[in-house]
């Protein structure tokens, strides 16, 4: 499930801070917007064991 918020593309280069918008271009810039929720879970992850080690988690 996607999340229906979206973050400009271009907000570090062009905004002092994240703009989100509901639309599909960014309303200050005009720029195209993306997803602004994280990747979800995936067990079959194949570099999650390193991720997690490096986090201290999965020792």
């Amino acid at each position: 499930m996607k999340s229906d918020i979206r973050v400009c593309s271009a907000w570090r280069d062009r905004h002092d801070r994240p703009i989100y918008t509901l639309s599909d271009t960014c309303p200050d810039c005009g720029s195209d917007t993306e997803n602004s929720a994280p990747a979800p879970f995936d067990p079959g992850d194949p570099y999650g064991e390193y991720r997690r080690a490096l986090n201290g988690r999965g020792r």
